[in-house]
Formats: structure tokens, sequence, C-alpha cells
């Protein structure tokens, strides 16, 4: 009996082992779930604090990478991405690749504007080279990322899953008013697709809900299915904090609503 593959795509600052959790739920459910980090990611997030291996990665390598990944199937997966990985997750999709995306607290696409970072995370100066590297502290992780749990859990978190991101990459995402890939730009009115479910958390402040619904509102003219969901009281933690059950269990009831099951017939 084939299995419905699943491809999870994690986001900036944060490691492929944020999709533990999920990688264990759905595989429970009988799915094939598959956590692929970026390329030259260690197997651990500490390794990762110690190490230059993703210095220079920008979306367009990203985006080749989880395509070949997703291609290689012999049933089309769903795909599932956090942060950029739900901006790759629509790219993909609204490419006819894979079978369905589920984008959570999205990079926000095609001409939608992302609003300065709190804290002052990054900006252009704060890296001269393209090839740097800009990390997160734990006191800067609990502020913008992780912001509506107890400064004892945010920690937990950073040891366990935060890394830090290219500046490549950011730069990619058009933060701080940098100029945005092209990699960034999505088909919204691709009626063929697979369908898409967007999630937000109401309490994000690095992308808030207003940006998810605003990418919400460009799929408007499209026949293929779009669904938004808004989580009251979520950071962009969502995904890995204490909550992170009931998003992935929404998540695996909207797959059986949409027919998108375990177990395809």
């Amino acid at each position: 009996m084939n299995h419905t593959p699943v491809v999870f795509i994690h986001g900036t600052w944060l490691h492929a082992l944020s999709w533990e959790s999920w990688v264990e739920r759905f595989a429970n459910r009988g799915f094939l779930a598959f956590a692929p980090g970026w390329p030259g990611e260690a197997a651990a997030a500490w390794e990762m604090r110690r190490s230059e291996a993703l210095a220079g990665i920008g979306l367009d390598v990203l985006t080749d990478h989880y395509s070949k990944i997703v291609r290689s199937f012999e049933t089309a997966p769903v795909i599932v991405g956090h942060s950029v990985g739900g901006l790759i997750a629509q790219h993909l999709v609204g490419a006819n690749i894979g079978r369905a995306a589920v984008a959570i607290a999205p990079a926000p696409i095609n001409d939608i504007p992302l609003p300065a970072p709190p804290a002052r995370l990054w900006t252009p100066g704060q890296a001269d080279a393209a090839d740097q590297l800009v990390s997160l502290s734990p006191e800067q992780f609990h502020h913008a990322f992780a912001n509506t749990v107890g400064a004892e859990e945010s920690l937990r978190l950073f040891e366990r899953y935060v890394v830090p991101t290219p500046h490549r990459l950011l730069a990619d995402l058009g933060c701080a008013g940098a100029v945005r890939s092209p990699r960034a730009v999505v088909d919204v009115g691709n009626a063929d697709r697979g369908p898409l479910l967007l999630i937000s958390g109401q309490e994000d402040l690095l992308v808030p809900d207003s940006v998810t619904r605003a990418v919400y509102k460009q799929y408007g003219d499209s026949t293929a299915v779009t669904d938004l969901k808004q989580f009251p009281d979520r950071a962009h933690s969502l995904v890995i904090d204490s909550g992170w059950s009931f998003v992935a269990d929404y998540v695996l009831g909207w797959l059986d609503e949409r027919g998108l099951r375990a177990y395809p017939a």
C-alpha cells in the first residue's frame, strides 16, 4: 500500500529538528514524513551555531534544493513549510510541484511588504558581505520569535532548535528594505494547482497575521482551493512551542477534509 509523502521545510533561524514532533505525529497517522535540512545542515542545532556551512545560501538555492526533493517521490508529496519554508511551499505548489501545500507563518510573496522586525534583528549594515550569517541571542529569540511563551520554555526551544541564518537569504526575502528575490514570486492565479492552507499566529511579530491575510487576498481570483486559519495568542514559534500539536492536528484535519489522506485510493 502506498503512503502519501509529506515534506516539511523549516524556516529562518530554525534547524530541521524543529519538525521532529510533527514528523512523529504524521508518521503515526500513516504518512511518509520527511524533514530534510538545508544544504550543509548538520544533525544538531548546536553544531550549526559553531559552523559557517549555511553562509551564502539564498532563496534560489533553497527553492531548487526542495524542488528536487519534492520531485523525487513517485507519489507527489504534500509540502508543509514554516516561515521561508512556507514561501517555498507556495512557490512549488504554484508551479504544480507537489500535491498540496501548507504555509505556516509564511514569509510574504510577490509585492507584499514585510514589516521591520522587532528589536532590530537584522539590518543591511549588520553584515557587509552576502556570505555572512546572522545569529539571534536567546533574548532576541524570546522577544521576537517566541514572545508568547515563558522564559524557561523559550530558552529550551533556543537550545534545541535555533541556528544562524544566511544574510543573503534575509536580503532575498526583502528584510530591512532589501530588494526581494524573483524566487519570492508565486503564481497566485494558477487554477490547476493543489489545495493550499495558509496559517498565521495572531501574536506573530516576525510575520504578522496582517501579512498572511494579505497573502490570502492575493489568491482571491483563483478557483483553486485556498484556505486561511488564524490561531489566536500564537507567535512565530507556533510550530515548536508547547502548542504545536494544536496546529499539527488542524493541518491533519484539513488534509483529511480535502481528501489528502495517508493512504490514497
